[in-house]
């Protein structure tokens, strides 16, 4: 698979692609002339005497300095290597496979000032398999993501190090050498061009949405499964009550809701005059509404998301008359904003999840399982420290939901004086899709044994068609075995879309 990158924005589906599928990169004719037509208004006013900001003068701080025309290509080189100033464990190679796409349409807009053998460069190693290596630490989310860029950058130099398809960490000059390719001098405002922007945070919240879009349909799946296992009522998820509210989320969640729990046996079961239950509790019967105001938050980050992917984030620019301006346009703070209302989201989607996992487990609410769902209780303890392990992921998720763009630390002798900490909000929303993860597959797991313990009565098709995928990895009810690895299967058919895709077998797609 090839992305073509044109003068346009790139998707959501080809950042994904890029990032995690490994696609090869090419830059569009149209591009190409573009960058060309700009490069020409960089070079007639680095030959003007007139200083021109991040052209012929230093940067930040150092902007009043003016550099001679001999010493620039020094200047770009110099701001690189003194910019690629990160620390910590190395970030993810799909992260900075999407920054560096993100990066590459910004360039190819036209608007930046680099040549194109500079723009190409990114293409080349995104194609070869390359990523250079970049750190946790290091950006502030505004002059953009300044550190994690410049190490990107400093690997079009032929400088650094890169890790290759298989995951080899290699010194760049070697890995460029043996994929036939060459590394760039950077001329004037070349440098500035690669490390101004939020490409960063905004390939993290790109890669967030898509692991959510997952997600979602996890959690309405999962509650399904524990209303059915708990002998919940379906009733509350008619159509006619959620119209009483029309968030448009809810209506999606309660929709797959009703979609799950079609023909099930177990909810017939129940549903008979003599039934004396009159109301689910708050975590099965207000599962759309959380789930739904968790989906209209990630509506809301896409619309930013698709604003921030159509943007050109650099500074100066090239405008449509040739003028190279100076503006504000890296500042993180509408991407940064987005990124923590998320975390909010997936925490409380998380906390519902295992509040629903809880009620399994407690012989006083269950509805006449067993003591934590365990074999022979007392000397089996069956799913109780799975719920341990749901609680204290929820817990991490909820300080992981304090907002980071409400900080900032003024930085380059107060010319930076205000930023947007974008980086640490995405860095933060990565961990807490990944314990979201981890708790709706817990919540699956206890859920597939609580219906199999409510045997003979069927479950209904499209969550007879999760358990069945889950009893393919991990055995039903009976003893005590080892939990963690039956935990790990079930967290890798959440992450793969397996179970996503079990149930639509059946249902159809979901909403």
């Amino acid at each position: 698979m090839t992305v073509t990158v044109g003068i346009g924005p790139v998707s959501f589906d080809d950042v994904v692609a890029v990032a995690r599928a490994g696609a090869a990169v090419r830059v569009s004719d149209d591009a190409v002339a573009a960058i060309e037509a700009s490069r020409l208004h960089i070079e007639a006013l680095a030959a003007q005497p007139s200083p021109v900001y991040g052209v012929s003068t230093g940067f930040g701080a150092l902007a009043t300095r003016h550099i001679p025309e001999d010493m620039r290509t020094t200047l770009q080189r110099s701001l690189i290597r003194s910019h690629a100033a990160g620390s910590g464990p190395e970030v993810e190679c799909e992260v900075v496979r999407a920054m560096m796409l993100l990066r590459l349409s910004t360039l190819t807009t036209g608007r930046t000032g680099v040549r194109v053998a500079t723009a190409q460069a990114y293409a080349n190693l995104l194609s070869a398999g390359l990523t250079p290596v970049v750190y946790e630490y290091g950006s502030l989310g505004c002059s953009g993501d300044l550190a994690p860029l410049a190490h990107v950058a400093m690997a079009i130099m032929g400088e650094g190090s890169v890790r290759d398809a298989s995951g080899a960490l290699l010194p760049t000059a070697d890995a460029l050498t043996a994929h036939g390719l060459s590394a760039v001098t950077f001329a004037e405002k070349e440098g500035l061009a690669l490390i101004n922007g939020t490409d960063g945070m905004l390939g993290m919240l790109v890669l967030a949405l898509a692991d959510l879009d997952n997600l979602f349909r996890v959690a309405d799946i999962a509650a399904a499964m524990s209303v059915e296992g708990q002998l919940g009522t379906d009733r509350v998820f008619a159509e006619d009550l959620q119209r009483l509210r029309p968030h448009p989320g809810q209506a999606a969640s309660a929709a797959n809701l009703r979609t799950l729990l079609s023909d099930s046996a177990i909810i017939a079961s129940h549903q008979t005059p003599d039934c004396a239950r009159v109301q689910d509790a708050y975590s099965l019967r207000c599962s759309p509404q959380v789930a739904g105001a968790a989906r209209d938050t990630a509506d809301h980050a896409r619309l930013v998301a698709g604003r921030e992917l159509a943007s050109v984030i650099d500074n100066p620019v090239v405008t449509d008359d040739g003028r190279v301006e100076s503006n504000g346009n890296f500042h993180g703070a509408p991407v940064a904003y987005v990124l923590d209302f998320l975390a909010i989201a997936v925490a409380d989607l998380a906390s519902i999840s295992e509040r629903r996992t809880d009620r399994f487990l407690d012989v006083a609410r269950s509805r006449g399982l067993s003591a934590f769902l365990a074999g022979d209780p007392g000397v089996d303890s069956g799913h109780m420290i799975a719920q341990y392990t749901q609680a204290g992921v929820v817990s991490e998720l909820k300080r992981l939901a304090a907002p980071a763009s409400v900080d900032s630390i003024p930085s380059s002798a107060m010319q930076e004086d205000h930023v947007s900490m974008g980086w640490s909000a995405a860095r933060k929303l990565r961990r807490a899709v990944d314990g979201l993860t981890r708790v709706l597959a817990i919540e699956v797991l206890t859920a597939a044994r609580g219906i199999d313990m409510r045997a003979p009565l069927a479950p209904a098709p499209g969550t007879a068609a999760v358990v069945s995928l889950v009893r393919s990895a991990v055995e039903g009810p009976g003893p005590d075995r080892y939990l963690a690895p039956e935990i790990a299967a079930v967290v890798d058919l959440v992450a793969s879309g397996a179970v996503v895709a079990a149930a639509e077998g059946v249902t159809g797609p979901l909403a």
